[in-house]
């Protein structure tokens, strides 16, 4: 069989599903907010109430995580992103007030190189910042 073949035979297979399934699930959908059915004659036995009771449960829960998203989750991070903004200022303040890096004292344990990097002048990490970081090269 050619290659063409087996696609199309592949593609119109895949089509019968779309057609056959995809309905039913967007009808399933649209009618699962709506309110349970009663359940009469042969319908009403043990395994369906029991679905049906799973049913209700399932939507009582995702609303309550629906609220909590939205009245907890969401004031929590605004709050966690203003506290992060103040942190963050008040720590460049206090930056502002520290001698110039030039000036500061280098210890014996900061900036150890055994040998230069492979990149740039062969003195500075991957994750130097040069507003941060300074290394005396004299010693």
């Amino acid at each position: 069989m050619s290659q063409r073949r087996v696609f199309e035979r592949a593609s119109a297979s895949s089509i019968r599903y779309a057609v056959r399934y995809f309905p039913r699930t967007a009808v399933q959908r649209r009618f699962a907010s709506e309110e349970m059915p009663k359940l009469t004659g042969a319908a009403d036995n043990a395994f369906n109430r029991e679905r049906m009771a799973v049913k209700q449960h399932a939507g009582e829960s995702a609303e309550l995580w629906r609220r909590l998203s939205i009245y907890v989750a969401i004031p929590a991070l605004i709050l966690a992103s203003i506290n992060g903004k103040i942190l963050w200022d008040e720590h460049w303040e206090h930056w502002a007030t520290l001698p110039p890096l030039e000036e500061r004292v280098e210890y014996d344990y900061q900036n150890i190189r055994t040998k230069k990097f492979p990149w740039g002048d062969g003195d500075k990490t991957l994750f130097w910042n040069d507003k941060v970081n300074y290394h005396k090269k004299d010693k």
